[in-house]
């Protein structure tokens, strides 16, 4: 398995701005689509990305990279907030870590397991 590093970016980013309105994933996934065929790459098939889009909010949700966003924060019930885990990912899928290149190719060689914590989390502890 591979991951679809910028869908996941795409949903980081929305899981920022969440406050005050709920998490869709299967929307992001149908914008990001969009965004895809805008800059001219095939259109992917609709009904699976909108699916990987909601098997990455389980996987960032139990993998402790977001957790439910505080209702003091703008929480619905329905919303995320990034934890320290997620705020990494995001720093490596965006470019702003040092080593985003290299950290992003070792996640890429971890496969499915890239984004177990366990994992994750021994890979950013490696130099």
């Amino acid at each position: 398995m591979r991951y679809d590093w910028e869908l996941l970016l795409r949903l980081l980013r929305e899981v920022q701005q969440s406050a005050n309105h709920s998490f869709k994933p299967r929307r992001y996934a149908e914008e990001h689509a969009l965004e895809l065929e805008g800059r001219g790459e095939p259109m992917p098939n609709l009904d699976s990305l909108r699916a990987e889009a909601a098997d990455y909010e389980s996987i960032l949700f139990e993998g402790g990279f977001m957790v439910a966003r505080p209702e003091e924060e703008g929480g619905t019930g329905e919303n995320f907030v990034l934890t320290e885990r997620g705020q990494r990912l995001l720093e490596i899928l965006d470019g702003r870590h040092p080593q985003s290149a290299g950290l992003r190719q070792r996640l890429d060689d971890q496969g499915a397991a890239a984004l177990v914590p366990e994992t994750f989390d021994g890979l950013l502890a490696r130099p």
